[in-house]
């Protein structure tokens, strides 16, 4: 090995040393190109999502991804600069990138779902942040915080975060509760069937025309539904709007049974009508002696209501 290092000549030397040093200078330029490029990428998603957020056209829904789409933009030029600092041609980092992405899509198909199905989210619009949605075939329900380019953010009723696959709502039918401006409250109720059913009408149509939160435009309205043994069922149909709808319901569910009670109309109480007949050839057994076995074939229960 001495032997070999006393061979090379001082002109191979030094052209050792130059290469060596060249390269790096390339290396620590491309290192230094990765590292501003990062914290430029950081900085410039902060700064376009608090520019954005000045914006009062700006959609809150769509804010996120074209952050996402700045950051990672600045990050690809960055890794571009760095790779041509190391001497690799463009050419050849675009054919590398195409055949990685190709790959990487192969293998990641359900990721690439989530993608395609964000976009798609972002461009048709089935909801946006603040909404509170069901989804996944109604396994899926909470308020819109969040639309990302892989996940949706969801807060439920209990206060719990959800993230939620964007292939997951894309795929499945999307309910909206937030969307339209108002919506109808169908409550129902229960009286006895010997009550007055007009006067628990009248009474339950006047406590809704009361609420002030119920809409005059559709009118409230209260219908006789169906009959359910020894029970008449009504419904209250009332429209208002969407925000103060949950406060209705509770509001008119507490006041409907003081409502009835006021109207005399009493709670039901289910019961059947049990009716034992008896036929000729029964009632002819039933004249001559018969054991216990005998006399208890003789009758012939029926139900009715």
């Amino acid at each position: 090995m001495g032997n070999l290092l006393v061979e090379i000549s001082p002109d191979r030397w030094d052209f050792l040393l130059d290469t060596l040093a060249a390269f790096s200078i390339r290396l620590c330029a491309a290192a230094a190109i990765l590292i501003i490029g990062w914290w430029v990428a950081r900085r410039a998603s902060v700064s376009l999502s608090r520019l954005l957020a000045r914006q009062p056209r700006m959609d809150a829904t769509l804010r996120p991804i074209l952050c996402d789409v700045g950051l990672w933009g600045v990050r690809i030029v960055a890794i571009v600069g760095a790779l041509s600092q190391l001497g690799v041609q463009t050419a050849s980092i675009i054919t590398v990138l195409g055949a990685a992405g190709l790959a990487i899509g192969l293998a990641l198909q359900g990721t690439m779902q989530n993608i395609a199905a964000g976009i798609m989210l972002i461009v048709l619009r089935p909801f946006k942040v603040g909404d509170f949605i069901e989804g996944g075939s109604g396994s899926v329900a909470g308020t819109v915080v969040e639309v990302n380019l892989f996940t949706t953010r969801l807060t439920k009723p209990d206060g719990i975060c959800e993230y939620v696959p964007n292939s997951t709502l894309w795929s499945n039918s999307i309910r909206n509760f937030s969307r339209n401006p108002i919506r109808r409250l169908d409550l129902e109720v229960e009286i006895s069937i010997d009550d007055d059913v007009h006067r628990a009408l009248d009474a339950l149509r006047n406590l809704a025309a009361a609420d002030p939160r119920a809409l005059t435009d559709p009118a409230p309205q209260v219908m006789v539904i169906r009959f359910d043994d020894s029970t008449a069922v009504l419904n209250i149909r009332v429209w208002s709007n969407t925000d103060m709808f949950w406060t209705m319901r509770w509001e008119l569910a507490r006041k409907v049974r003081q409502t009835l009670t006021d109207a005399q109309c009493s709670l039901p109480l289910r019961a059947r009508k049990l009716h034992i007949v008896q036929n000729a050839t029964a009632a002819a057994a039933a004249d001559t002696p018969a054991g216990p076995a005998e006399a208890s074939q003789t009758r012939k229960p029926e139900r009715g209501v």
